[in-house]
């Protein structure tokens, strides 16, 4: 079999015997290695102020990450903004809204959150159109417009930077001697770029989960040789293991 050598643009799990990498690695006796590709730097407050946001002027809170959570009780410390007990959040999910524990009491404070996508939210938005709504967004630009979604529901919002997306140092990875990259963003794909110019795919195999990541392979001039979620690999350690599956099948007719 050709992949000997998988690179995970993410960061190693904690406790990799617990994940699905661990069984791979055994049954196909290859080896994985975990480099985080990208990095979340804070945009600064007085970003914030250019952008004219006065974080006293709303009432809710849009909150459509745990980035987002942590970004948003970032600047407020730094902008020396307390926090009111009456202030409602909006969060996309129940991961989310749960992860406010870290910064709220929860049970304490007005918390709504939708089953997975902004649509979702938005419905429930849509009960409460009195508020002024504050929503914190990265640079990276998602297949959903939420602005447009907002304004088409009629609702009044203010949309600002909270945290960027940047590239992450990798010169002490030697790309070349990788035959499989797997991708979880388009950023990781730019990563790729910036990083690795003079990258030549050639015969390695480039994965991807999500349609926008395996869309920005494409975009990029890769080929895509793997991706999930599909009918048969609901996740990307199934769908690197339905490619080597393949690929041992193709040894055993050469």
């Amino acid at each position: 079999m050709k992949i000997k050598n998988i690179l995970v643009s993410q960061p190693k799990p904690v406790d990799i015997s617990k994940t699905h990498f661990e069984s791979i690695i055994k049954k196909y006796n290859v080896k994985i290695d975990f480099e985080k590709f990208i990095k979340i730097e804070g945009v600064e407050a007085s970003e914030l102020r250019q952008d004219h946001v006065k974080l006293t002027d709303y009432t809710a809170i849009i909150l459509t990450s745990r980035n987002a959570v942590d970004h948003f009780f970032r600047i407020a410390k730094e902008m020396r903004y307390t926090v009111p007990d009456d202030l409602k959040y909006f969060c996309v999910n129940e991961s989310t809204a749960l992860y406010l524990q870290h910064y709220i009491q929860f049970r304490k404070r007005k918390i709504f959150y939708g089953n997975q996508t902004f649509a979702d939210l938005i419905e429930i938005m849509k009960k409460h159109r009195e508020e002024n709504y504050f929503l914190p967004t990265s640079n990276i630009v998602t297949s959903e417009d939420y602005g447009e979604m907002m304004t088409a529901a009629k609702l009044n919002f203010k949309k600002s930077m909270l945290f960027r997306t940047v590239p992450s140092d990798l010169h002490h990875v030697d790309i070349t001697k990788y035959d499989m990259l797997v991708f979880f963003s388009p950023a990781g794909i730019d990563s790729l770029k910036i990083n690795f110019p003079d990258f030549v795919q050639g015969e390695v195999a480039i994965g991807a989960l999500g349609s926008s990541t395996a869309k920005a392979v494409t975009d990029a001039g890769f080929n895509l040789s793997l991706s999930a979620p599909t009918k048969t690999a609901p996740s990307i350690t199934m769908a690197i293991e339905e490619y080597l599956e393949a690929e041992i099948k193709k040894a055993k007719k050469r």
